[in-house]
């Protein structure tokens, strides 16, 4: 049966092939202790990279990760290089900032000097990382760092406390990610930037939030993306799961490094905690032809919320959430996100919007189902469609003229006592 976007864009068949290649399929093994590699405690980076290289002038192959635990820092694979870690084998991130490289690359919505991730790939065609292993950020210390910074100084941002992403693919085609555990960033934990046709599929993504918080730990930030499929996944970070990005700023709808996440699907996940199962910003510009359908939520802040940036002109539409069940403190999350609001000048304040936005099919219990502010100087929100929704909350929250040319179907909301 063929099925569709929210505005009618047939979805292709890419979208339901997802098959996983075997190691004997991924090309010559290349077995990382074969190589100058050792489960010794000692960061290995030169190794590492020494035989990345070896496996492309070499005509391409696998780096295997065999059991035990092997420590590096910042990693660039090349085309034609693949990744698989065995069960029992983990890429383990250094902890010490030094051992990651300081690049141009692409940060928190714009494109800047900063350092480079544990897995970094760009500008490959068929990137493959996968197996039943885990890449371990080996984050404590960084984390720890950070809220000493922010106890010091509680405007220290995420840039003050240097640390390093787990992977970060950018300018790549046809990306898999599948069944690794992702895990223990120091930041971000896998950020896409410009890159088309990327799957991830049954892979966990864990980051804590207690007893240390895992500060701004997203699972998967998608940034100037096409055609991405989130499939079969465990989330369960100290943050925002799936983020779309895109740029921020009074202009950043112009700038050539911004632009729009289109097509993307995230189905068959689980959510451990979170703050946002689905959420679009705080640096994002066009979001087009997103769906969220069948997920259980364990426990979240925010199932769908959306960061209106006063200093930046935002479009979000055709976002369709469906057939979730679980638990979350917001059903619907809209408001102004000011945080680090520049005008950069501009006199007037850009206009956004939020449109074509359904959800439907889903029974969920929270705290407060239609939690959005009406800011109209700032951003206008309409046809919104809310059908088939059994919801359990403390308060309601939706009134009549929130939402311009809403609809709503077969809607029950049962209040609860606080």
């Amino acid at each position: 049966m063929q099925e569709f976007f929210p505005d009618g864009t047939p979805i292709g068949a890419w979208f339901y092939d997802t098959s996983v290649p075997a190691l004997a399929e991924l090309g010559k093994p290349y077995i990382a202790t074969d190589y100058g590699v050792a489960d010794d405690g000692q960061v290995h980076t030169q190794a590492f990279q020494a035989l990345i290289d070896r496996i492309a002038q070499e005509g391409g192959g696998v780096l295997v990760i065999p059991a035990g635990t092997y420590l590096s820092g910042s990693l660039f694979f090349r085309q034609g290089v693949s990744l698989y870690v065995c069960e029992g084998g983990v890429l383990k991130g250094s902890d010490d900032i030094s051992d990651y490289a300081v690049l141009p690359t692409r940060i928190e919505g714009e494109s800047c000097m900063y350092f480079a991730a544990l897995i970094n790939a760009d500008g490959i065609d068929g990137f493959t990382m996968c197996g039943p292993g885990t890449i371990d950020g080996n984050g404590l210390r960084a984390w720890k760092a950070f809220w000493l910074r922010r106890k010091w100084n509680p405007k220290c941002t995420n840039k003050d406390e240097q640390r390093p992403r787990l992977v970060y693919i950018s300018n790549c085609t046809n990306v898999l990610v599948a069944g690794l555990h992702l895990q223990n960033s120091h930041f971000w934990t896998n950020h896409l930037y410009r890159c088309q046709r990327v799957k991830y599929l049954n892979c966990t993504i864990f980051a804590p939030a207690s007893p240390v918080r895992a500060p701004s730990s997203d699972a998967l930030d998608i940034d100037v993306c096409t055609d991405v499929l989130v499939k079969g996944c465990y989330m369960e970070v100290n943050d925002d799961s799936v983020v779309l990005k895109g740029g921020k700023g009074p202009w950043a709808d112009t700038a050539w490094e911004n632009g729009s996440n289109e097509r993307i699907i995230i189905e068959d996940c689980e959510y451990g905690f979170c703050h946002g199962c689905l959420t679009c910003g705080s640096e994002s510009v066009h979001n087009r032809n997103i769906i969220l359908r069948r997920v259980h939520i364990r426990h979240a802040s925010n199932l769908l919320w959306l960061k209106m940036r006063p200093d930046t002109p935002q479009h979000y539409e055709y976002i369709q959430i469906r057939e979730v069940e679980g638990c979350v403190r917001n059903f619907v999350f809209i408001n102004p996100w000011t945080q680090f609001y520049d005008l950069k000048g501009r006199q007037d304040a850009p206009m956004s919007y939020a449109d074509h936005i359904t959800l439907e099919d889903c029974c969920c219990e929270c705290d407060t189902y239609f939690a959005v502010k009406a800011q109209p100087d700032q951003y206008v929100l309409s046809d919104f469609t809310m059908r088939n929704l059994r919801i359990r909350a403390k308060r309601d929250g939706y009134a009549d003229g929130l939402i311009q040319n809403a609809v709503v179907e077969n809607v029950a909301i049962d209040i609860v006592e606080a």
